[in-house]
């Protein structure tokens, strides 16, 4: 075994098999179902997410008044009619705000829990920069989460944001999000041992991976995003345990990965 394995295996052992095994079992629709009139991290492309027996995956940022909202943007100025940071408006604020070309509007993690109520699995990616703290938007995330009853994790590009669910809230399946265009393999190595996931979610574009393959072989799932293709499709089917597509990724992709 190379240093890195062996590092790897001491300090970022791998989760039980019972545990995670769920993640494999759907292709994940990216930001719900959206497109053809559905908008990205919208109450309308989940529910279509749904219809298709597809898992979702969505995005959090975090309101004035500390609630974790469904929503990518740092700014709202793409999505919606309106400006300027999402974290300078309050949550009810917030919930009035109708998303572009639709009658959504944004919803908070917890109406989203509400809404998929367990029926299908969900992967909730925590939004972070290093100039701004991470851990409010944990405990939201955490706090929204209490006493939900359905498949469900947490994931970061933040290895700070992963390791504090690993502390705080070690029962929720948690991830770190990957890509490896402006990383070293020591700065990977370092990244999964200072968050400790049971899962990598890996940028498609750099698979097949040693890196990757090497934490898949000593029982890590790995998720890939994002999928946009029918090329990239079988790609991810070959490397990884389940894809986080959209588009053309998902035409001909149903229920199970």
């Amino acid at each position: 075994m190379s240093p890195f394995g062996l590092l790897d295996a001491l300090l970022c052992p791998p989760p039980d098999p019972a545990r995670v095994s769920w993640l494999a079992s759907v292709t994940y629709a990216h930001r719900g179902l959206h497109g053809a009139g559905l908008i990205e991290n919208s109450p309308s492309a989940f529910a279509a997410a749904m219809e298709r027996g597809m898992g979702i995956e969505c995005d959090v940022q975090r309101s004035r008044d500390g609630q974790a909202m469904v929503f990518h943007d740092w700014e709202l100025d793409r999505l919606t009619g309106e400006t300027g940071p999402v974290k300078a408006r309050g949550s009810e604020e917030l919930g009035k705000v109708a998303l572009t070309g639709s009658e959504d509007t944004i919803p908070t993690l917890s109406q989203l829990l509400a809404q998929v109520g367990g029926r299908t699995p969900l992967l909730i990616e925590i939004k972070s920069r290093r100039e701004v703290p991470y851990e409010p938007l944990c405990r939201a995330v955490r706090d929204a989460l209490g006493g939900y009853r359905g498949s469900v994790a947490a994931m970061s590009f933040d290895p700070r944001a992963v390791r504090w669910f690993a502390l705080q809230a070690p029962a929720l399946v948690r991830g770190l999000v990957v890509s490896e265009e402006h990383a070293t393999s020591m700065q990977r190595h370092y990244a999964l041992s200072r968050a400790r996931p049971d899962f990598l979610a890996c940028d498609i574009r750099d698979l097949p991976s040693r890196f990757a393959t090497a934490q898949r072989a000593r029982g890590l799932p790995i998720l890939t995003w994002t999928v946009k293709d029918h090329a990239l499709l079988a790609r991810a089917l070959k490397y990884a345990d389940a894809p986080i597509a959209e588009g053309e990724g998902l035409a001909s992709a149903g229920g199970s990965a």
